[in-house]
């Protein structure tokens, strides 16, 4: 559950042919589509103070959620005891399986999770789901029970998840030909590794597996699943994941990359790939073909985003659309994200003219800011302190969309191992003064630190400034 780099230690190329039925655009072809529909407004003033989220990850949650809907309503009226007014529910895993209802994906019924053993160890194994209730109904009728907004996010440019520790893979690439929800090998990034290009898909990978986001139909295919979950009942819906792969720079070097780059240029790429075999990184001296498809990439996601939106708010005009994105700024660009305001204009090696161009907030109604920094990092003026995250993504953003930033409380340095509910009223301090609400990531922690008190103490704090 790590949302950190995963380095794939090696790649075949794996050819697949099939023939594949043409998908069609998800919206209704009777109701006109509107070309630009306008940003939604803010959450209405339910609560006192600014909004306070808590992502609830799909895999490290499973073992509680997966089979006991009673589980889900408790838990969910301890969030809002604490003083949260929005749940964040993750309903499409790296796996690429979903936990709603969807006739283009495969519903989830098994995911890879560390789980207590009975010894008080943990063991990494898979959590299988035997209920047939629906998984984001029952969060939903929790939620509206209990007075809170519910969102719910999806990993989007992924299909699957290949198993570690001697587990099977999972995920609809996986699946055989004939099943109705298959993802075509085809549409799994091909990378610049340092042996050559070669598709991320292979036998014997690991980790999640990404899709390319350059390729019509992967898009296609992502716009009828997010308009399936506009359909739900929701306040928000949140991409996560909206990016090329864990490979970064490496990624993606395709024939339909390079056909669109080529499209994109006017012309075709001197060199292909555009970097040496291997280049994790910007390389020094950067040509103008190089910054070319720097721009190229950002504008790849930067479209898909505007579509995204769009396809929400024309399926349903209530559901607010935004993305989560890590708060590292300066060093998101490997992703081919740009996530700030077309109005601001990056001065960095690797940006040229039009890179700002393709900046997206101003497609987002709201945004999840990742201000992953250690328990040194909670408060300052730069990247790495969670308060500085906050306070740079101010002027990033333009005020374009509303963001809530904060932590991750179970991962980064002096997160780890817990004991550090003294600290949980500190971020909430510095994040949610300097952001338009707070965030954290995620309740697996919450309640295996038993940090409930401490959050509720935080939020206290908060409302008793107002």
């Amino acid at each position: 559950m790590k949302r950190y780099v995963l380095i794939i230690f090696a790649a075949l190329l794996c050819t697949v042919s099939c023939i594949e039925k043409p998908f069609v655009l998800p919206w209704d072809p009777v109701t006109p589509v509107d070309p630009d529909p306008q940003p939604q407004p803010g959450p209405e003033p339910l609560f006192k103070g600014k909004p306070r989220y808590v992502w609830i990850d799909a895999s490290a949650n499973f073992q509680y959620f997966a089979n006991d809907a009673a589980y889900i309503a408790s838990d969910v009226a301890r969030i809002k005891e604490m003083g949260f007014t929005d749940i964040i529910v993750d309903v499409r895993p790296t796996e690429g399986t979903v936990l709603f209802k969807s006739s283009t994906a495969p519903e989830a019924r098994r995911l890879a999770a560390w789980v207590k053993d009975p010894s008080g160890g943990s063991s990494y194994k898979f959590v299988d789901r035997t209920a047939t209730f629906d998984y984001l109904q029952a969060f939903i009728d929790a939620a509206r029970k209990e007075g809170l907004r519910v969102n719910a996010a999806i990993n989007t440019f992924v299909c699957g998840y290949g198993g570690y520790y001697g587990l099977e893979n999972e995920g609809p690439i996986f699946l055989p030909k004939t099943s109705q929800y298959n993802v075509p090998a085809s549409w799994a990034t091909v990378d610049n590794y340092s042996s050559g290009v070669a598709s991320s898909f292979y036998d014997g990978v690991q980790g999640t597996v990404f899709m390319n986001p350059a390729n019509p139909d992967v898009q296609t295919y992502m716009l009828k699943i997010i308009a399936e979950l506009a359909k739900y009942d929701l306040d928000g819906i949140l991409l996560d994941r909206c990016r090329y792969d864990d490979e970064g720079m490496m990624s993606d070097f395709s024939e339909e990359s390079k056909a669109a780059f080529t499209e994109y240029l006017g012309q075709a790429p001197s060199k292909w790939p555009v970097f040496n075999a291997g280049t994790s990184d910007i390389p020094g001296g950067m040509t103008a073909e190089q910054k070319a498809w720097m721009s190229f990439r950002v504008k790849v996601i930067h479209d898909f985003v505007e579509k995204a939106a769009k396809t929400v708010h024309n399926t349903n005009g209530k559901i607010r659309f935004g993305c989560y994105v890590g708060a590292w700024y300066e060093s998101y660009y490997p992703t081919g994200v740009n996530w700030a305001s077309p109005k601001h204009s990056p001065c960095y090696n690797w940006a040229d003219s039009d890179y700002h161009n393709y900046g997206y907030a101003d497609h987002c109604d709201f945004m999840m800011l990742g201000c992953y920094a250690s328990i040194k990092g909670i408060y300052g003026k730069t990247e790495w302190t969670m308060q500085g995250f906050c306070t740079k993504a101010r002027t990033l953003l333009c005020g374009d969309t509303e963001f809530a930033g904060g932590p991750d409380v179970g991962n980064p340095e002096g997160w780890e191992k817990g004991g550090q509910g003294a600290l949980i009223p500190k971020t909430i301090d510095a994040c949610i003064n300097a952001a338009d609400g707070y965030f954290v990531f995620d309740l697996c922690h919450i309640r295996m630190y038993d940090y409930w008190s401490n959050f509720k103490q935080g939020f206290d704090d908060y409302l008793k400034t107002l």
